[in-house]
């Protein structure tokens, strides 16, 4: 506005710049409240009667077309002020409703669960977004720490309400059954009832016991990578693949548990397929395998942030699918952190 002052009196009336000072409650519309554009839209029509009467415009039909056109610019930016505010206010408040659905459906893992130390990471293909169709889980059970992690076909509440009954399955039934496979059958029934014929969900869901190694069950999904405390690397397949959960198979087609060697020192990383199939600009997809010596801080959240930041750096760009890693890394009891440390347990 002061602009448009300026050049009125430099270049005089005959140019007609008076309707131009609605400029300013305009963008006050845009960026303001609606307090902010009322002030301004004052402002501007003093400005434009000022400018008038510095003109001479009053005595003819301009200088009050002028006005008018101030006023209208000023009450549309006023309407637009208030809408925008009223919208913000709805979105902050589904905000908030999101992030109380991500506290019950995605809750923060312990850091210590029995004798592993645990980190998660998730990164959401949506920006903003909290929560997504993938899913995970750790449970400190009578029968040994169980862990769940998978991916719902599909985006959107749908995939969301499907990882929610999922997730409460596993959550009772890790720890009311007295073996892995009770639990997967559990899953599977909640999944039948659960899934549509559209969609599926790929899950691994496994047992680690001290001194016993892990028992992995996997319904589809891309398996887990172990690195040995030696620094190798395995991806332990299993003996037979089994179908996804919620394609209407039943009990019918239940993978077999299979035991995963899982010695002190040695740690398992659990992903969704966002991980693997993340590709960069020249179409490569993200080489895991050799991004495990990212693995070795000595803080398991140090660890799987130095990968997550390693995975993002790779794309180049947002992510194209959701991204969850669980790490679980066996620790040595005799180690500092271990489970008789209270520092690490809390």
């Amino acid at each position: 506005m002061a602009v448009v002052v300026v050049a009125d009196i430099a270049a005089g009336s005959s140019v007609g710049l008076l309707p131009m000072t609605a400029l300013g409650p305009a963008f006050a519309g845009l960026a303001g409240g609606w307090r902010r554009t009322a002030l301004v839209g004052l402002l501007a029509v003093a400005v434009c009667c000022g400018l008038g009467i510095y003109d001479g415009l009053f005595e003819e039909r301009r200088g009050f077309t002028a006005v008018a056109s101030v006023v209208g610019v000023t009450v549309a930016a006023l309407t637009a002020a208030i809408a925008r505010q009223r919208r913000e206010a709805e979105l902050a408040s589904v905000r908030s409703i999101a992030e109380v659905a991500q506290r019950v459906l995605l809750r923060p893992v312990p850091r210590s669960a029995g004798h592993l130390r645990v980190a998660v990471s998730y990164t959401s293909a949506v920006a903003e977004a909290r929560i997504g169709g993938d899913l995970y889980e750790v449970v400190a059970s009578p029968a040994g720490v169980r862990v769940i992690i998978g991916d719902v076909q599909g985006k959107g509440l749908a995939a969301v309400e499907i990882a929610a009954a999922i997730l409460g399955a596993f959550r009772e039934a890790a720890y009311d059954e007295p073996d892995l496979r009770g639990v997967g059958e559990r899953i599977q029934r909640t999944a039948e009832r659960t899934v549509d014929a559209e969609k599926f969900v790929t899950a691994v869901i496994a047992e680690i016991r001290p001194g016993a190694g892990a028992t992995v069950m996997n319904y589809g999904h891309p398996a887990p990578m172990l690195v040995a405390a030696d620094g190798g690397v395995s991806f332990p397949e299993p003996p037979e693949y089994a179908v996804p959960l919620g394609l209407g198979t039943g009990l019918t087609d239940s993978p077999t548990p299979f035991p995963v060697p899982m010695e002190p020192g040695d740690q398992m990383l659990l992903y969704t397929d966002g991980v693997t199939e993340t590709r960069n600009k020249a179409g490569n997809f993200y080489p895991l395998e050799k991004s495990a010596p990212l693995l070795r801080a000595a803080d398991p959240d140090e660890a799987l942030e130095a990968l997550r930041t390693d995975l993002v750096q790779h794309a180049g760009e947002p992510l194209h699918d959701d991204a969850a890693m669980l790490l679980l890394r066996y620790r040595d009891r005799t180690a500092p952190g271990g489970p008789g440390s209270a520092s690490h347990d809390q």
